[in-house]
């Protein structure tokens, strides 16, 4: 009986302590969105003011059409659209592609070599290289365009491709036998059978990828400048004829800014999460 009643004690202490965990990880990520939702509700003068107040006097809805109003919004967020979507998919045909090569040609002399140079890739951090990328872009005169997103992406991701190997990999040899006695073609192969069947690892490229381009600031500012930047950028110019930051309308922006991202993730949240879990199946 005692021991019963130990075993409960220890099971329940387990219990709190991991929902413990939980709940406390998730307020604390949670705040930040939160508290950008309620200053995008107040004027200015609460935000400003002292005792700080959490919850706006009145709400002000009129923020958001002001963030429309006061600013060419949609021109920049199509900007953004572009550039990520561009990059998006050409990241994915060209990952998936070199994925399914490393995954199902055995006999090509330094594959093993190069897919050790491709995972060995996902430790060099990006910050590394911003100032060659630059260089190099720079003296191919394609700064102020969108040709760095394009070559980037026709250039792949390694954990991408890595993720796309995994997956592959996972896929019955006898499929593609099956097909190459009917006379199809590698290309074929991949792109009717392979591809079609990896959506979740699919879906959950696109997300990270588009996530990573609409969110970027840093890239944008370095490359790109005047009409032709993103809304990442542009969403510093939320101020008055005097030069004042409208502080609650630009989080009113950023709120719009964030939203299809949100969208984006709550849709495929399924897919993600598959994704990641099937990408480890076999090595």
């Amino acid at each position: 009986m005692i021991e019963q009643r130990s075993f409960n004690v220890s099971k329940l202490t387990r219990f709190l302590t991991t929902y413990g965990i939980l709940l406390f990880t998730t307020i604390a990520m949670g705040l930040p969105p939160l508290w950008l939702l309620l200053t995008s509700l107040k004027k200015d003068i609460e935000y400003l003011s002292y005792p700080i107040t959490i919850l706006p006097a009145v709400p002000q809805w009129s923020n958001y059409i002001k963030a429309f109003t006061e600013f060419p919004f949609l021109k920049y967020a199509g900007h953004s659209l572009y550039l990520s979507l561009a990059n998006t998919l050409l990241t994915l045909v060209t990952s998936a592609m070199a994925g399914f090569a490393f995954s199902r040609f055995n006999t090509v002399p330094g594959r093993s070599g190069l897919f050790r140079v491709i995972v060995a890739l996902l430790i060099i951090p990006g910050t590394v290289t911003v100032i060659p990328s630059f260089i190099v872009f720079a003296r191919l005169k394609l700064v102020n365009t969108y040709w760095p997103w394009i070559l980037w992406g026709l250039g792949g991701n390694a954990l991408f491709i890595f993720m796309f190997r995994q997956f592959f990999a996972s896929i019955p040899r006898e499929l593609e036998e099956a097909a190459e006695v009917d006379g199809a073609s590698p290309f074929r192969i991949f792109w009717q059978i392979f591809l079609p069947n990896s959506m979740p690892v699919v879906a959950t490229c696109f997300i990270f990828n588009f996530n990573g381009v609409w969110g970027d600031y840093i890239t944008p500012l370095m490359y790109l400048t005047g009409e032709n930047t993103t809304l990442a950028v542009k969403l510093s110019d939320y101020v008055t004829p005097h030069g004042q930051p409208l502080i609650t309308v630009t989080m009113a922006a950023a709120v719009l800014y964030s939203l299809p991202l949100v969208i984006m993730f709550f849709l495929g949240q399924r897919h993600i999460l598959k994704g990641v879990v099937t990408t480890g199946i076999k090595g």
